[in-house]
C-alpha cells in the first residue's frame, strides 16, 4: 500500500489543518490517556480535534509539518515535529493555543487540572540536549500498520541525522516502545503525575 502512498510537504491551509485534526481525533479516540482525560464518550471525539486543531495551527516558525497522503490526495497520516532549539514555543504561540485547549476542554474542569498536571510534568523533565522532538505522529485508523508512520518517522529522522543531533518524544502506550525502537528510539522515562491516572512515556534516539 505504500507504494499508492505519498510524503506531502505543502503547507497546510486551514481545510486540511482541520482535516488533520479530525484524523489524529480519530488515531486517539481510544488512548488510554484521552479516555482518562475526557472520560465522556460521546463529546471526546470532538474536544480531541479542537485540541489537535490548536496544536498543530500553532507550532510557531521553522516547525515541520508534514502529512501522508494518498491518491485521491486525502490526508491519511500527519508528523509534526519542532526542529533543534525550537522548544519551549515561543510564548506568542503557547498563547495562540490557549483558546481552542479552553473550548475544547472549558465544559470539563477535572480535565483541565489533569491536563495541566500532565503537561507541567512533561516540560519539567524535557531534554536539555540539542534534537528534534516529535509532537504527533497520527495515522488514519483504516490505514494503521500500512507503512504511513514508518514515512512519517523515517522522513524527519533523515533531518534529524543530517544534524547529528538527538531526537526525542512522547507516547501514552507501551505498546508503542518496540515500533519506536525500530528506528532507534529507547525508553527514557515513565512519568505518573497523577496517582490513579495513566503512564506517560518518554523516548529518546540518541545522535547518529
Amino acid at each position: 500500500m505504500t507504494t499508492e502512498l505519498r510524503i506531502d510537504e505543502r503547507a497546510l491551509g486551514a481545510r486540511d489543518l482541520d482535516e488533520a485534526a479530525g484524523l489524529a481525533s480519530r488515531a486517539f479516540v481510544d488512548d488510554e490517556y484521552f479516555s482518562y482525560l475526557l472520560p465522556d464518550n460521546r463529546s471526546r471525539p470532538r474536544s480531541l480535534a479542537m485540541l489537535f486543531r490548536s496544536q498543530i495551527g500553532h507550532l510557531g516558525e521553522n516547525h515541520r509539518l508534514v502529512t501522508v497522503r494518498d491518491p485521491h490526495d486525502a490526508i491519511v497520516g500527519v508528523a509534526s515535529w519542532l526542529p533543534t532549539n525550537r522548544y519551549p514555543l515561543p510564548l506568542r504561540e503557547q498563547l495562540a493555543q490557549v483558546p481552542g485547549q479552553l473550548r475544547a476542554l472549558y465544559r470539563h474542569p477535572r480535565s483541565l487540572r489533569i491536563g495541566g498536571a500532565y503537561v507541567k510534568s512533561l516540560v519539567r523533565i524535557h531534554p536539555k540536549e540539542p534534537h528534534w522532538y516529535l509532537v504527533l505522529l497520527a495515522v488514519e485508523p483504516a490505514h494503521q500498520r500500512s507503512g504511513v508512520g514508518t514515512l512519517l518517522v523515517r522522513d524527519g529522522l533523515a533531518r534529524v541525522d543530517d544534524e547529528h543531533v538527538g531526537a526525542y518524544l512522547e507516547t501514552q502506550k507501551e505498546e508503542n516502545h518496540a515500533y519506536y525502537r525500530r528506528f532507534g528510539y529507547e525508553l527514557r522515562q515513565t512519568v505518573r503525575p497523577i496517582k490513579d491516572g495513566p503512564p506517560y512515556y518518554t523516548m529518546w534516539r540518541a545522535p547518529r
